[in-house]
Formats: structure tokens, C-alpha cells, sequence
């Protein structure tokens, strides 16, 4: 199964990929211009790598669990994928990535960090799939 993590944010959007169960990348992030601009660019990202299967990552088991669903939800919409979707828990994926980043880049808002913080949020939902098994 070909999936994309997605760390859903309102400046940037994190993107990673896996084909394999033990080995995923980060793919350049989405800039957000607008709700309409992203998701046409997600959208191409998902048809251009044939997958299957979307993992969102979302802060669960908080107060905001809910409302953040609703808007994944509705961007999910707006993407028009038709494949599977996960949510993943994502908390802590950030400050993970940038560590993992610590020394190459200070701060940088480019969307580095949100794609390594996808790629944490798609190793998560694997691990935890494999642990399933």
C-alpha cells in the first residue's frame, strides 16, 4: 500500500511518502497561500505518487480532537481523495523534527520541519500497524 502523511497546518503542509512498511520521505511542503491553492497542490501530490492511503496527523484525545477532524475533514473535501484515511496522533511530532533538525537549520519556515514532522507521524502509524500484526 503507497501512502501520504499529511501534517495539516494553516502556513504549511507537511508531506511525506512510503511505498515500503520500514522506510519513509519527506517530501517538500505545501506552501499555503489559500484553502483552494493547497488542496489543489495536495491533491497533485496524491495522483502523482498513485496512493492509496492518507494518514493525518491530529492531536488526539485533547479538547481540540474534534474541531480539528472537522477541519481535516473539510480540507479532505476540498483535496477530493477517494483513497483510505487515517488519523495518526501527532503530538510532540514537531518538536521531534525539529530536533532531529537541531544544527542544520535554525527557524526556518520553509517547510523542512513539516515534512520531517509527516514523516514522524507516518513512521508512528506504521509502527503501530506492524505492532497490530
Amino acid at each position: 500500500m503507497k501512502y501520504i502523511a499529511i501534517d495539516l497546518g494553516l502556513k504549511r503542509i507537511g508531506l511525506a511518502y512510503s511505498a515500503h512498511k520500514d522506510l519513509v520521505t519527506p517530501l517538500p511542503a505545501v506552501i499555503r497561500k489559500n484553502r483552494d491553492q493547497a488542496s489543489a497542490e495536495v491533491k497533485k501530490v496524491l495522483k502523482e505518487w498513485e496512493v492509496d492511503a492518507v494518514v493525518i496527523g491530529v492531536p488526539l484525545g485533547g479538547s481540540s480532537e474534534g474541531e480539528m477532524k472537522r477541519r481535516i475533514a473539510h480540507f479532505m473535501n476540498l483535496v477530493d481523495f477517494d483513497g483510505k484515511l487515517f488519523y495518526q496522533d501527532e503530538a510532540g511530532s514537531s518538536l521531534e523534527a525539529e530536533s532531529l533538525m537541531k544544527g542544520e537549520i535554525k527557524y526556518v519556515r520553509d517547510g523542512r520541519i513539516d515534512s520531517i514532522s509527516a514523516m514522524i507521524i507516518l513512521q508512528r502509524y506504521l509502527y503501530k500497524q506492524k505492532q497490530n500484526k
